[in-house]
C-alpha cells in the first residue's frame, strides 16, 4: 500500500515539474504582441511611455492592461529596461540586431550580415531560425532578430522579431490555371509556398499556358495565416528555351539587367578630348591583343620587347576611370552591380555597350585610352624594375588564342608566313611567359589541372554539346602577363604605404585539411610532410598527375581552399603563393579593378590626398566597398552555375536510358554523387533504388559496403551509370548503377567483415 502511495506521490510530482516547465516555457516565449513591441521600440529607438508605444500600433490598437501585461512580462524576462519617467527601451544586453534572411529548401533558415540600429557590423556566426520562428518572412528579407543564448549543431539559435524589409518584391515560378483563381508554384526551393493569383488582378496575363514561366509581382502582408498573394507582371513562356532561363536566373538572382536612362545618356555623352590630356604616348609601342574566338571587348593589350639582359613587357589596360566619373549615375549602377555576368548565351555587361564594346575595347586600328604597366625582368623573370603610365595605344592586331598557338607552339608554316611582321614580339612573349611561370612555380604558386564545361549552342539556340574547354600555352602567356601586372601594382601600393584594394586568399581551413589527410589514407596516398603550405600541395598534386585518383584529389583539394576575396588588408596569396595581389586587369567587367585604377593614377599624378570628396567608391569606406564586391563576385558565381547546371539538365534530358562512364565524387548514407567523364555533368544515385545489395556507409573511410555481399564503392571509383531521370525544375539528374567497369578492380574488392 506504502509502494503504491509513494508511486503515485512521485506520479504527481513529476507531472506537476512538468506543467511547472511548460509554464515557464510558454511564459519566456516570445508572442505576437511582444515581437510587436521589440520592433516599435527598436524603430523609435527611444524611451517610449505606455501611451506613446500604443500609438506605435496600427488600428485597432490592443488594450493597456494586455500591453501592460507585455512590458511587465519582457521587463521580467531582461529584454526591457525602463527609466524614472516609466519609459521603456530595449535592454542594453538585449541581442537584437538587423539581418538578412537566408533561407534553406528544408524550411529553417538563418540571418546574415547582422549588424546594430546604428549600421555597426556584427562579427558572428550566422544565427539558426526554426521553421516555427520564421513568422511570415521570406527569403531575402531584411528581419528583426532576437538572438538566444541556446545553440543547435553549433550555431546559436535565433528568433525573428518582425520584417523590417521585404526584399523579395518579385519571383518567377511556373503558372497553373485554375477556375477562380491561379496559382504559381515559385521556381527557388526557397519559397515553399504557392502565390495566389487572383484572376481579376492579373495585369499581363495575355497568352499564357499551364506551365509557363512567369515573373509576380508579391504582396507585402505579414499575415502568418495566409498564402502569399501576387500578379502576374510578366509572361516569360515557356521554360524550355534558353533565354526565358536566362531572365530566370536573372530575376532569381535579382541581378540588375538594365541600366537607367540616365546612365545610358552618361555614357554616350563622353568627352573623349577632355580625358586624354597628360598622357603618355606609346603609339609606337607594338601593342596587340590576344583573346578568345568569340570575345567582343578587349580591355587588356600586351607589348614584349627583348632587352640585353632580359624583357621589357607592357601591359596596357583600358582606361575606364577617365570615362566613369566617381558619384556618377553610371558609377553607382556599375558599383551596385561589381561584376559583368556571363552566361553561355548573353552576358550582363557591367557597364553599358558604348563603354565596354566601344571606347573601352582596344580595337586594332583605333586609338585609346590606357593605363600602362612598364615591367622589366631578367631573362629568369624576376622584376627588376616597374613604373606606371597613363597612356595612349594604338592595339596594331587582334589575335585570338588559336592562332597564336599556331604561330609559337605548332609553328604553323602558313601562319608564320602570314603573321611575319610579328615573329619576333610573340617569340619573345613566350620566352619571358615561359620564364614568368617557371619562376611561380618555383615560389610554389599551386597548379591544379581542373576542366571546365564550353556549353556549345547551335544556330537554332539548341545545346548541341557539351565539351571540355580548351586552354593552352597561348592562354597561359596572356595569363603570365596578367599575373605580372597584378602583382607589380598591388607591390607599388604597399611599397608606399597607401590603401588599395587588395586580392587576397587566405590560408586553408585547418579542419578541411584534418579531414583531407584522413581521406587521402584510403586512396593510398604518400603524402608530403609539412602541410597546408603551397609546396604541399604541389607535391601532392605532383603525385596523382596522369594516376585514376588525379580528378577527384584536385575536387577534393579545392575544396580545402578558402574563397579568394576582396580587402583593405594585405595579406598575401595563398594559391599563388604570392606577397602582394591585386586586380587591376579588367575594370571594364569588375569594379574592384576600377577602384585599383583611381588610386594608381592618383599615385601617377602625385595625388596624395584622402579627403572624403576625392573618395574612388561610392560608399563609406575602402573596407564596406571590399565586403560589398567580394559578395557580388560570390553572387555572380553562383548565379552563373546556375544557369549551367540548368543548360546541363536540359542536354541531357534527350538522353534518359543511355549509360556513361563516371566517377564516384562523394557518398552519403542515402545517396552517392557521380561526375560524368565525358560531360562534365554531375548527378546522384540513390541507395534505395540499388537491388543488388543493401549499402552501408563506412562514414570514416569515405565509402559504401555491400551489406550481403561486401562490395566496396569508394570515392574516385569509375563506374558505368545508366541515366534515370532529369528534373528540370529543381535541376536534379539521377542515375543507377549499371555494372562496374572489368578496370576497377575496387568494385569487387570484398570487405572483410
Amino acid at each position: 500500500m506504502k509502494k503504491r502511495r509513494k508511486k503515485s506521490a512521485n506520479r504527481n510530482f513529476q507531472r506537476k515539474k512538468l506543467i511547472s516547465r511548460q509554464n515557464r516555457s510558454a511564459d519566456n516565449s516570445l508572442t505576437s504582441l511582444s515581437n510587436a513591441v521589440l520592433l516599435h521600440l527598436y524603430r523609435s529607438n527611444k524611451a517610449l511611455s505606455l501611451q506613446e508605444l500604443i500609438k506605435q500600433f496600427p488600428p485597432p490598437a490592443p488594450a493597456d492592461d494586455t500591453v501592460t501585461y507585455e512590458l511587465t512580462r519582457l521587463h521580467r524576462l531582461g529584454h526591457l529596461a525602463t527609466d524614472r519617467k516609466k519609459r521603456f527601451t530595449i535592454s542594453p544586453g538585449t541581442k537584437i540586431y538587423e539581418a538578412n534572411l537566408l533561407m534553406n529548401p528544408a524550411g529553417f533558415g538563418f540571418g546574415t550580415d547582422l549588424c546594430t540600429g546604428d549600421g555597426n557590423r556584427i562579427q558572428a556566426n550566422e544565427p539558426y531560425i526554426s521553421r516555427s520562428h520564421l513568422g511570415s518572412a521570406r527569403h531575402g528579407d531584411r528581419v528583426l532578430l532576437l538572438v538566444s543564448d541556446s545553440r543547435r549543431r553549433g550555431k546559436t539559435e535565433a528568433v525573428i522579431i518582425g520584417i523590417i524589409e521585404r526584399k523579395q518584391k518579385t519571383l518567377v515560378g511556373y503558372f497553373f490555371r485554375g477556375n477562380k483563381q491561379s496559382l504559381v508554384h515559385p521556381e527557388d526551393p526557397r519559397f515553399p509556398s504557392s502565390v495566389t493569383i487572383d484572376h481579376s488582378a492579373q495585369s499581363a496575363s495575355g497568352d499564357i499556358n499551364d506551365g509557363d514561366a512567369v515573373i509576380v509581382s508579391l504582396n507585402s502582408s505579414t499575415d502568418e495565416s495566409s498564402r502569399p498573394h501576387g500578379r502576374i507582371l510578366e509572361v516569360l513562356g515557356n521554360p524550355d528555351r534558353i533565354e526565358v532561363q536566362v531572365r530566370m536566373v536573372t530575376e532569381k538572382y535579382a541581378l540588375p539587367h538594365q541600366f537607367s536612362p540616365q546612365a545610358l545618356e552618361e555614357s554616350l555623352q563622353v568627352d573623349v578630348e577632355s580625358c586624354s590630356g597628360n598622357r603618355e604616348d606609346l603609339r609606337d609601342i607594338l601593342h596587340f591583343t590576344v583573346d578568345g574566338d568569340d570575345a567582343k571587348d578587349f580591355d587588356d593589350a600586351i607589348s614584349v620587347k627583348k632587352l640585353r639582359n632580359g624583357y621589357r613587357l607592357y601591359v596596357s589596360i583600358a582606361d575606364v576611370s577617365a570615362f566613369v566619373k566617381p558619384g556618377s549615375k553610371l558609377d553607382l549602377e556599375a558599383y551596385d552591380r561589381g561584376t559583368s555576368i556571363y552566361f553561355p548565351t548573353t552576358v550582363i555587361p557591367m557597364l553599358p555597350e558604348n563603354l565596354s564594346n566601344n571606347l573601352c575595347s582596344l580595337v586594332a586600328g583605333e586609338d585609346r585610352l590606357t593605363v600602362t604597366a612598364i615591367l622589366d625582368f631578367d631573362g629568369d623573370g624576376e622584376l627588376l624594375k616597374k613604373r606606371f603610365a597613363r597612356s595612349i595605344i594604338c592595339s596594331s592586331m587582334r589575335f585570338t588564342y588559336d592562332q597564336v598557338e599556331k604561330i609559337v607552339v605548332d609553328r604553323d608554316p602558313g601562319d608564320r608566313r602570314t603573321f611575319k611582321y610579328y615573329l619576333t614580339p610573340l617569340k619573345s612573349a613566350a620566352d619571358l611567359a615561359k620564364a614568368l611561370q617557371k619562376k611561380r612555380e618555383k615560389r610554389g604558386s599551386i597548379a591544379f589541372t581542373l576542366s571546365e564545361p564550353y556549353i556549345v549552342i547551335d544556330k537554332e539556340g539548341r545545346i548541341s554539346a557539351i565539351e571540355r574547354k580548351q586552354s593552352g600555352f597561348a592562354n597561359q602567356i596572356i595569363e603570365e602577363f596578367m599575373l605580372a601586372a597584378n602583382e607589380a601594382v598591388a607591390q607599388t601600393f604597399a611599397e608606399r604605404g597607401h590603401d588599395t584594394l587588395y586580392r587576397i586568399h587566405e590560408r586553408p581551413d585547418p579542419e578541411k585539411i584534418t579531414d583531407f589527410v584522413a581521406f587521402s589514407k584510403t586512396l593510398g596516398l604518400q603524402l608530403p610532410a609539412h602541410q597546408a603550405t603551397p609546396h604541399w600541395y604541389n607535391k601532392l598534386l605532383a603525385q596523382v598527375k596522369g594516376r585514376a585518383p588525379e580528378y577527384i584529389v584536385n575536387n577534393l583539394l579545392l575544396r580545402t581552399m578558402q574563397q579568394a576575396r576582396y580587402s583593405h588588408e594585405n595579406v598575401g596569396h595563398f594559391g599563388l603563393s604570392a606577397e602582394f595581389y591585386t586586380h587591376f586587369t579588367s575594370p571594364i567587367r569588375r569594379y574592384p579593378d576600377l577602384i585599383v585604377h583611381r588610386l594608381l593614377c592618383r599615385l601617377i599624378d602625385n595625388q596624395r590626398t584622402k579627403s572624403s570628396s576625392n573618395k574612388v567608391y561610392p560608399c563609406k569606406s575602402i573596407k564596406e566597398a571590399g565586403l560589398h564586391l567580394s559578395n557580388r563576385e560570390r553572387l555572380a558565381i553562383t548565379a552563373e552555375r546556375d544557369m549551367t547546371d540548368r543548360l546541363k539538365c536540359r542536354f541531357m534530358a534527350s538522353k534518359i536510358g543511355e549509360t556513361f562512364e563516371a566517377v564516384v565524387s562523394s557518398v552519403s548514407d542515402s545517396l552517392f554523387y557521380i561526375e560524368l567523364v565525358s560531360y562534365f555533368i554531375s548527378g546522384v544515385v540513390l541507395l534505395s533504388g540499388l537491388t543488388d545489395d543493401y549499402y552501408l556507409l563506412d562514414k570514416k573511410n569515405h565509402r559504401l559496403i555491400g551489406d550481403v555481399s561486401g562490395n566496396i564503392l569508394k570515392i574516385g571509383d569509375i563506374i558505368e551509370v545508366t541515366l534515370l531521370d532529369v528534373e528540370l525544375g529543381r535541376n536534379k539528374i539521377f542515375f543507377t548503377i549499371k555494372k562496374p567497369l572489368s578496370a576497377n578492380k575496387s568494385i569487387s574488392t570484398k570487405h572483410q567483415k
